[in-house]
């Protein structure tokens, strides 16, 4: 079983079962503030996933299997901390989001490494 694949579809399933969450379960009960925390952590979430999930099944060396590992854990310390504080968690989880955004950010910077690799070889 290739981990990144399996981690890659977890949060993928995840995202999307949040997002259906606070569409139909919450409906309109989140404060303008906390539905905006709610949508970014789905558009993020899921556009991560995405690319870990593309990284999973086409990606090949060890820079792009970092990569997809930053997008997962990204996903999962933003998106994670974003529904909590929607939800009403202790404002102390707002820490993760900004450690969930480097590590996104690490992503994209670690695919462009291996994108410069790849062209020097």
């Amino acid at each position: 079983m290739r981990p990144l694949l399996l981690a890659a579809g977890l949060t993928g399933f995840f995202i999307v079962m949040m997002g259906a969450f606070g569409a139909h379960a919450l409906g309109g009960s989140l404060s303008g503030q906390a539905a905006g925390w709610w949508d970014k952590a789905s558009l993020y979430g899921l556009a991560h996933a995405a690319c870990a999930l593309a990284i999973a099944l086409h990606g090949k060396g060890k820079i792009l299997a970092w990569a997809g590992g930053a997008f997962v854990a990204g996903v999962w310390l933003f998106s994670g901390a974003l529904y909590g504080l929607a939800l009403g968690a202790p404002t102390a989880l707002a820490a993760a989001a900004p450690l969930g955004g480097l590590s996104l950010l690490a992503g994209w910077a670690l695919c462009a490494v291996a994108a410069f690799k790849a062209g020097s070889e």
